[in-house]
């Protein structure tokens, strides 16, 4: 599953990051790399969200959330 397609409330893994090389690279210094767990906080609009990362809130916008590759936790 994608994780615009996440809902809210919902705690999820990251499996794969498929974004432009340093978009990826970004992400990770964040700390988003594979097998973190994030839960969904809320959603604005058509696939943009603001997720809980290793407890930092981000917000995210469709462009990233559709290129990521998560599975419910």
């Amino acid at each position: 599953m994608l994780l615009k397609d996440a809902t809210i409330g919902q705690n999820c893994i990251v499996e794969k990051i498929n974004l432009p090389f340093q978009m990826e690279r970004r992400l990770e210094a964040l700390g988003m790399t594979n097998n973190t767990s994030i839960s969904v906080i809320n959603r604005k609009g058509k696939g943009i969200l603001i997720i809980r990362l290793r407890g930092t809130r981000f917000a995210l916008g469709y462009n990233i959330t559709k290129n990521i590759e998560v599975r419910p936790a």
